[in-house]
């Protein structure tokens, strides 16, 4: 049970050692939940996901933390210009992230922890950093001193005394140090009620970082296993929570940091304010959501993911591959047998178990699924039903249990079934061209046939 992986702290692959033996705590951080979720939301929670499914597969026992922001400047400003709360907002687009995400096979979090329901917490624990000294109020605003955190930087190998050259300083800024961060914001007269709290400082909420320090400590414990999220997350935000939750406990946070890489657009970051941003409402209206989450793996979860329909199209075409595949399996076999007993299946298996194991490498996980594709494809019909129900049951596990890619199940009504046999009948009977009359009404149904040289015939819905 020996799990590798790349360690943001220590910029290192080091093997994966928990807590308590065979459990494993983790904390994904979540979105802010003012708009709908989009391909980079969607690459961190199946890259997540597939992580998760891969800890489970290898025996731990997951306990799985995943916040939603439900207060925050920009829920805020988005609800004032719909004209309604910012909760109701909020609620709108978290309901949306879990549509988008049942679309994309995204297991659930053991629990979905609000900023709104923990905010007692939050004022403690913001409580306990100021009589520490870690932190300080000005008119009703507290900040984290950053000078008083002798370890700051650490997760993003950043110096306090680099970042200051240079820095541009507010002259009216209520802060001691430029990078002092906010943990409780005064609520000004233009914000709703709502969302505003009382606190011996004064009414207001919380700032960003200091929330997923209090879910994360409150849920897990004061040293959480494994905390993840996106590259852009490292600085400030992950390295904010490490300051302010180890000043307050005086403990190591997280042991393990993962983040997953970038979606890029033409080699450049995916953001609304350069134009090139894609909600996966949109890209679902064209695409199959199985599609999407076969791309989101085709690349090591470290690494940039250029987007283009291009891209999506190839992943489109590659999956349906595997779909053919997978249905002329299903045409000529019974039910699977869950025991390898083949020496070739057998290797796979563990090919595709040590690729994830060494830092959960998707894209070498799937070439392996195309090399059992093809092992496939080359026994269809050599009569051995045996080792073909065991490559039906392999390739279920690893493409379904692995990778999380939903199988395609070809749910034929009776019309369609007659109109298969039909064909194969005038096939039979060398009447070609009756014969395409009905592959061609088959194909106008979204069907594509696959023909085995036997004379049967096996369909597969097409993506």
């Amino acid at each position: 049970m020996t799990i590798k992986f790349h360690n943001t702290l220590t910029n290192k692959v080091e093997e994966f050692v928990p807590i308590e033996k065979n459990k494993i705590s983790m904390y994904i951080c979540g979105v802010t939940p003012y708009d709908v979720v989009h391909l980079g939301h969607a690459r961190a929670y199946v890259t997540f996901d597939v992580i998760k499914r891969h800890f489970i597969r290898s025996g731990y026992i997951v306990n799985h933390v995943q916040n939603f922001t439900d207060v925050d400047d920009k829920i805020i400003n988005r609800s004032i210009e719909k004209q309604i709360s910012p909760l109701e907002l909020a609620k709108t687009y978290i309901d949306d992230y879990f549509v988008q995400m049942d679309k994309l096979n995204v297991l659930k979090a053991n629990i979905y922890p609000q900023v709104t329901a923990m905010i007692p917490q939050i004022i403690s624990f913001i409580e306990k950093l100021v009589e520490k000294g870690f932190a300080y109020d000005v008119d009703g605003d507290v900040y984290f001193s950053v000078d008083k955190f002798a370890q700051y930087g650490k997760l993003s190998k950043r110096k306090l005394e680099d970042m200051r050259i240079g820095a541009r300083v507010d002259a009216d800024s209520k802060k001691k140090n430029p990078y002092d961060f906010i943990l409780w914001k005064k609520t000004k007269e233009n914000e709703p009620k709502s969302v505003s709290w009382t606190s011996k400082w004064a009414n207001g909420r919380p700032g960003w970082h200091i929330e997923c320090s209090v879910m994360a400590t409150t849920l897990l414990g004061d040293t959480i296993d494994i905390h993840g999220g996106g590259q852009d997350l490292i600085f400030p935000h992950h390295e904010n929570e490490i300051a302010q939750s180890e000043a307050c406990t005086g403990k190591d946070f997280a042991k393990y940091w993962i983040h997953n890489g970038f979606v890029t657009v033409n080699k450049e970051k995916m953001s609304k304010s350069l134009g090139n941003f894609f909600t996966l409402k949109d890209i679902f209206n064209t695409y199959d959501p199985r599609v999407v989450r076969y791309y989101l793996l085709t690349q090591h979860y470290r690494t940039p993911l250029d987007f283009s329909n291009d891209n999506l199209t190839a992943a489109q075409k590659t999956l349906q591959g595997l779909d053919e595949a997978y249905s002329r399996l299903v045409s000529i076999t019974s039910e699977s047998d869950s025991k390898l007993t083949n020496e070739d299946l057998i290797k796979i298996q563990q090919l595709v178990k040590e690729s994830l194991d060494d830092d959960f490498n998707f894209e070498k996980a799937l070439s392996y699924l195309h090399e059992l594709k093809n092992i496939i494809l080359n026994n269809l019909f050599a009569n051995k039903i045996d080792y073909l129900r065991q490559a039906k049951w392999l390739f279920e596990d690893i493409l379904e249990g692995d990778l999380g890619i939903k199988l395609l199940k070809n749910e034929l009504d009776n019309e369609l079934l007659e109109l298969l046999e039909k064909r194969n009948s005038a096939r039979k009977n060398k009447d070609w061209k009756q014969a395409d009359l009905f592959r061609d009404e088959i194909t106008k149904r979204g069907y594509k046939i696959n023909d085995n040289p036997d004379g049967t015939s096996s369909l597969t819905k097409k993506i």
